[in-house]
């Protein structure tokens, strides 16, 4: 599902105006992203929605998937 997400990303993040964030990095479950600060909450709506619906349309969870989203100068200040 994370590899979808990955896959999907790049396209969700444009199709919203928002090309220029780039994802840096995966970590087991997580993905890295670099946005300008006046960027960062329209990012993580776009973020939040392709992760969780990275499964879509070909299989449908039971169980939501729920993505928690950190802001930070660096990967341990986002967690």
């Amino acid at each position: 599902i994370i590899r979808r997400a990955m896959v999907r990303m790049e396209g969700s993040l444009e199709e919203k105006g928002l090309g220029h964030i780039k994802m840096l990095l995966q970590v087991h479950d997580e993905l890295i992203f670099e946005a300008p600060e006046k960027d960062v909450s329209a990012a993580i709506g776009v973020i939040r929605k392709t992760m969780e619906e990275a499964s879509l349309p070909t299989i449908k969870l039971n169980v939501p998937i729920i993505v928690d989203c950190g802001v930070g100068d660096n990967w341990d200040e986002a967690h």
